[in-house]
């Protein structure tokens, strides 16, 4: 059944790597499917490797998103001995090795994709800075298995969307950084007043569906 799995997601995946490497120049691309805690490599649209990892534990969630490589490091034993830093903009996130490989296969880590150390060493010798990464967690793109409520604080890719929608909505005026900041809060503040919402910092279930989010996204 997990050989059947696995194989499924590969077919699914080289579809997206198809059309995802039209708009790279990048040799590999790497797709992370959290709830499979698998990182699958892909090269000219094929899956040629597939690895178990570690995804980030609950209140520490892994960076859902389209991201690339943009550091790459020979860090010290916490690390597995290598580094992979990508771009996410509100906070430091990486592939890397672990002391604790017995957490490989579980949601334990604080955000960071956590892999045996021989397999990322393997990956750090495979790609270079500038290959993508896209990470997965559910059927609904940033908001992973559903609607979260979201409080100042917050990070993630959930509060970029939100971000991003009030910005188009022209109440935003901040950075798109996924930071649930007090610019963010002023702008909530706002469209909910606008459109006849309890006024709250708390972004809601209501809240999402009266921005025009759909759980089908």
């Amino acid at each position: 059944m997990l050989l059947l799995t696995a194989l499924v997601i590969c077919v699914c995946f080289n579809l997206y790597a198809a059309e995802f490497a039209s708009e790279n120049e990048s040799e590999y691309l790497i797709m992370i499917y959290i709830e499979e805690k698998k990182l699958y490599i892909f090269k000219e649209n094929n899956c040629i490797k597939v690895y178990p990892i570690a995804s980030g534990k609950k209140g520490y969630p892994s960076p859902i998103g389209e991201w690339k490589i943009i550091e790459k490091g020979e860090w010290g034993e916490g690390f597995g001995g290598h580094w992979l830093g990508l771009n996410v903009p509100w906070g430091t996130y990486g592939i890397h090795g672990t002391t604790c490989e017995s957490s490989i296969g579980r949601a334990a880590s604080h955000g960071c994709i956590r892999m045996f150390n021989k397999d990322v060493g393997e990956l750090y010798d495979m790609v270079s800075i500038g290959t993508p990464v896209i990470i997965s967690n559910g059927p609904y793109g940033p908001f992973g298995t559903g609607f979260r409520e979201l409080i100042p604080g917050d990070r993630g890719a959930d509060v970029m969307a939100i971000q991003k929608k009030l910005k188009e909505l022209g109440y935003y005026k901040g950075k798109i950084n996924g930071i649930y900041g007090d610019d963010l809060k002023k702008a909530l503040y706002a469209f909910q007043k606008d459109n006849n919402l309890k006024v709250k910092y708390t972004i809601t279930y209501e809240d999402y569906l009266a921005m025009g989010f759909k759980e089908i996204e």
